[in-house]
């Protein structure tokens, strides 16, 4: 299943709904609602069309980051592929005209301030691989590129330039690697897993793990599997493996039936080495977005989008034992955050996403930063 970057229907009046949370016996988090942080501020984001919204964000440095999304979308009608990089001191919009691509981008990684790779799907579902060469994107070619099935969906990089790509190609296989000289198909997964991995992630110790609906797989030369992650109407925004007992997965959970407009419940699961326990987060009827480590791959903050206050985002904090409450500004639409990275080496974040509940006009992209 594909992450929902809208959430449609929501706006208004949420009494009497049937709301869907999460709960579980195993790990806790506290539900203190702690004052808004002055870490966390709204940044400018340039001007585009309207329907837009950013979907990744990733930083090579404090003077080098990358945001990539897709603007003028109008409900299931896609729009065109939206890029942004910030210098250090301002975000600026990076033109795609020379792509030649309609659709989005959806997710990017970086390797070093002046290395970053992008991932995006256009309107015939063919997906794209872009390299960014120091101004801006550039179309790669990769095994399987246009094939019917090759579905690629998330990057991740490593600072020796090395990359890789969650997905499936028509042979089933399920990462792309870049070894510095060029993109090949990894074995496939043991399982029978049919649904593709919707993420990849790479932890500091350089372990390589893709994710998804019924998927949580790390390879190293070969795979290991853990039980298969489900839900009813379930989605995974993300994945922080700390050791074989250790793993953290967000996202969200439509539940059973419910009158239309129904929110879903937030998803926080952790992997303590035999099965997945349902934690339940400070905040339950919404969505969990996204998940970063610290320097040394430890637990450290999730982004989400809280029901029942929607004109803030709501952080969670790893606080050293539990996930406790960390709130963005107060704003005059709705935050929606869809992507959270940390900038390596200073202990700030960038968040995106969009200001409104559904892909129609007059959305425009958001942005958040934590930091000095």
């Amino acid at each position: 299943m594909r992450r929902r970057h809208f959430i449609s229907g929501l706006a208004g009046t949420a009494a009497g709904l049937g709301l869907t949370t999460a709960t579980g016996p195993a790990a806790t988090a506290h539900s203190t609602d702690t004052a808004f942080l002055p870490g966390w501020q709204p940044v400018s984001v340039p001007e585009g069309r309207t329907a837009a919204q950013l979907l990744g964000v990733a930083a090579g440095g404090p003077d080098a980051a990358w945001a990539v999304g897709e603007e003028g979308r109008n409900g299931a009608t896609r729009g065109k592929p939206l890029a942004m990089t910030w210098d250090g001191t301002a975000w600026s919009r990076t033109e795609l005209d020379h792509l030649g691509l309609s659709g989005q981008l959806h997710s990017v990684a970086a390797a070093s301030p002046d290395t970053a790779w992008a991932v995006g799907t256009d309107t015939s579902g063919t997906g794209h691989l872009l390299a960014w060469d120091g101004g801006t994107w550039q179309q790669v070619t990769y095994p399987g590129k246009g094939d019917t099935g090759t579905v690629i969906t998330s990057v991740t990089a490593a600072p020796d330039g090395r990359a890789w790509v969650s997905g499936r190609s028509s042979d089933n296989l399920s990462l792309l690697h870049w070894n510095g000289q060029r993109w090949r198909w990894c074995a496939p997964l043991p399982s029978t897993v049919t649904e593709v991995p919707s993420g990849v992630h790479r932890t500091p110790g350089d372990e390589i793990w893709v994710y998804g609906v019924g998927i949580a797989a790390r390879w190293d030369g070969t795979w290991t599997e853990l039980a298969p992650p489900t839900g009813l109407r379930f989605g995974v925004t993300g994945l922080l493996p700390r050791a074989h007992d250790d793993v953290w997965l967000t996202g969200y959970d439509y539940g059973v039936g419910g009158p239309p407009g129904k929110p879903p419940g937030c998803v926080l699961r952790h992997w303590d080495g035999t099965s997945w326990n349902n934690v339940t987060p400070p905040f339950t009827v919404g969505r969990l977005s996204g998940i970063t480590g610290d320097e040394q791959g430890h637990p450290d903050r999730i982004a989400g989008w809280d029901f029942w206050d929607q004109t803030r985002a709501h952080y969670l904090r790893w606080d050293g034992t539990a996930w406790v409450s960390e709130r963005g500004p107060l704003a005059t639409t709705p935050v929606l955050l869809n992507s959270l990275a940390r900038v390596p080496g200073t202990g700030e974040y960038w968040s995106v996403g969009t200001n409104s509940s559904a892909p129609y006009p007059p959305a425009q992209a958001h942005m958040e930063h934590f930091g000095p």
